[in-house]
């Protein structure tokens, strides 16, 4: 039980008809105050807030009581001192749009807008209700897409930790062996030879440029021109750049949807959305969508002429904005590029198991039948002799 003092722990407990045998105060956590030893806000813990914040209030329950109940029920203790943070500042006379505006790493400008939405229209049970539903179809969306990354990444990385293995410490024994057959290596072999030595040699200068090269690239995209260079080409990429499209739409689409839907204008729904977009070719592309509106284009034709975004979905957002129900058409949309992922990541998956099995057998298998080689020569000629 939280309270200022034993006294007012006694009071509480008194007034719930419970007498207390002992009172202990908990003793404080050493390491409370450095943040990066505490445990993180997760996605999930947004979601769970979400869903029985809007049940509640759904209920009838006033907004500080809901909040003191979700604060007492939490686990995680870093969200814990969020939303006490938060009550207090509810409790106070601030909105619950402004309290969660003070923790922009886990209440986005979308999820504040919305509330601030909901605030205004008097249905913050549907607007919380409608974001959870939005997060977790949003969270759902990059796990497919981790999903299908992760794979690839982990075969390669394997493949590469193998090579080296077999480079470093498995091949100058072959080479060792070999040195006394007084006869010339097929040519396979000398390569793997070669490479061998070098990578043996240079190892530490392999490392080292592996890690600069990870550090420039880091560097080369948290500039403007390199990350509009690097979104660019990831979107022109053979599959995988049609994979990220799909998303790309998906996430647009829903975005808006739910944002109009709440009650937010257009304007700041497509620069709350530009900002969130997570490729720079998109985002500039919704800044562009949005500076025509502003001027009184309608959204269709501009999107349209960004070439980011299918002719179908303009088509489907031209006919949703001729019939006033645009959050509508958007909804549909994003349902239906949402089932393009799930399929594009299942054809992905499938495309590139055999890939990489076939990668992994070819560069290991060679190795080892380029060392193999000189064995074979050998035995010809013995059986020739």
């Amino acid at each position: 039980m939280e309270a200022p003092n034993e006294e007012a722990v006694r009071n509480q407990l008194q007034r719930l008809k419970i007498t207390p045998t002992k009172i202990k105060k908990k003793p404080k956590d050493l390491f409370e105050n450095v943040s990066w030893l505490q445990p993180k806000v997760k996605e999930e813990d947004v979601i769970v807030f979400c869903r029985q914040f809007s049940t509640m209030i759904d209920a009838g329950l006033p907004i500080v009581q809901c909040l003191d109940i979700l604060f007492s029920q939490e686990e995680n203790p870093t969200f814990r001192k969020i939303l006490r943070s938060i009550k207090n500042s509810v409790e106070s006379g601030q909105t619950l749009a402004d309290a969660l505006k003070q923790f922009p790493d886990q209440f986005d400008n979308l999820f504040v807008n919305m509330v601030a939405a909901g605030e205004a229209g008097g249905i913050l049970d549907v607007i919380l209700k409608r974001l959870s539903t939005y997060m977790e179809k949003a969270a759902k969306l990059k796990r497919q897409v981790k999903g299908a990354m992760t794979y690839p990444i982990i075969t390669l990385s394997v493949a590469g930790i193998v090579v080296i293995v077999i480079l470093v410490f498995v091949i100058p024994v072959f080479q060792q062996m070999f040195a006394d057959f007084g006869k010339e290596l097929p040519a396979p072999t000398q390569v793997v030879i070669a490479m061998s030595d070098i990578v043996k040699s240079k190892i530490h200068y392999i490392i080292i440029s592996i890690i600069l090269f990870i550090v420039a690239y880091k560097r080369f995209y948290k500039t403007e021109k390199g990350r509009l260079f690097m979104d660019d080409l990831f979107l022109k990429l053979p599959i995988v750049g049609i994979l990220l499209r799909k998303v790309a739409v998906s996430k647009f689409t829903r975005t808006m949807g739910t944002m109009l839907a709440s009650g937010v204008s257009i304007l700041d729904a497509l620069d709350i959305v530009a900002r969130t977009a997570g490729n720079k070719v998109v985002e500039n592309a919704i800044f562009k969508v949005r500076s025509d509106i502003a001027e009184g284009r309608t959204m269709a034709d501009p999107l349209a002429e960004s070439g980011v975004f299918p002719s179908m979905v303009c088509q489907m957002i031209s006919v949703g904005e001729s019939t006033g129900a645009l959050d509508a058409m958007l909804e549909k949309i994003a349902d239906f590029y949402e089932e393009e992922v799930d399929s594009a990541v299942e054809n992905l998956t499938s495309a590139i198991e055999p890939l990489m099995m076939v990668l992994m057998g070819g560069i290991i298998g060679g190795l080892v039948v380029s060392m193999y080689l000189p064995v074979f020569k050998m035995a010809g000629a013995v059986s020739g002799h």
